[in-house]
């Protein structure tokens, strides 16, 4: 019987050793340093360490102003833009506008000078208005004989001209038409308009202004 006794004494302490070392934590789901183990007590708050908010701080959170940003040519950079903000935690207006395009009736190439100077003692004798054509190196050199804000406008009159007898002309995009947007926003505080100007993404490079408050038509347009 004593010896049976001895036996269990010996299991016991075997085991109490055994789980206190937390060898059989993943066993009985009770850590052997229950609430004392130095996880919980490095996670716990230590109020000496928490900092008031600096004076100047709390004077730019109290400071609100309205920030825009833009121009921002195209939809693809008011996107990238409004995905920019809102990684900086900051919610923004959207102000659109439709900027237009310009068509024009050009020439063909006239890359052979002789040929050029015909072309434009022509034009001079209709008393036709033309000029070189610019901003579009692979259809240069040659001339514009006029702008169209629409390319309606121009195909009209570029069948004018061909029923004039001027063969060749074309009709080229100059510049096509495209959305201009801003973003507002309305309320900044300090500490966000100085984050904002200080960024670098390349997303918010148009820049921050001043501004007035967004009206009230585009405060329903709010950046995603």
């Amino acid at each position: 019987m004593m010896r049976v006794l001895v036996l269990v004494l010996l299991v016991v302490n075997v085991l109490f050793f055994t789980w206190s070392r937390g060898w059989l934590d993943f066993v009985t789901g009770v850590p052997a340093e229950g609430g004392r183990e130095p996880q919980r007590v490095g996670a716990q708050q230590r109020p000496e360490r928490i900092q008031p908010l600096a004076a100047s701080a709390v004077a730019a959170l109290a400071q609100h102003s309205c920030l825009e940003l833009g121009p921002l040519e195209g939809d693809a950079a008011l996107a990238a833009a409004q995905a920019a903000l809102k990684s900086a935690g900051a919610e923004a207006q959207v102000r659109s506008s439709e900027q237009p395009g310009l068509w024009v009736i050009a020439t063909i190439k006239l890359a052979d000078p002789e040929f050029r100077a015909r072309k434009e003692e022509t034009y001079r004798r209709m008393r036709l208005n033309f000029e070189p054509l610019e901003g579009l190196p692979a259809e240069q050199p040659a001339f514009v004989l006029g702008k169209y804000p629409t390319q309606a406008e121009a195909t009209a009159e570029a069948a004018s001209l061909d029923r004039r007898g001027l063969k060749g002309l074309r009709v080229l995009t100059l510049k096509a038409p495209q959305s201009r947007h801003s973003l507002v926003i309305p309320q900044a505080d300090g500490l966000l308009a100085a984050r904002l100007k200080a960024a670098k993404d390349p997303a918010l490079a148009a820049g921050f202004k001043a501004c007035s408050a967004a009206p009230a038509a585009s405060a329903a347009s709010a950046a995603g």
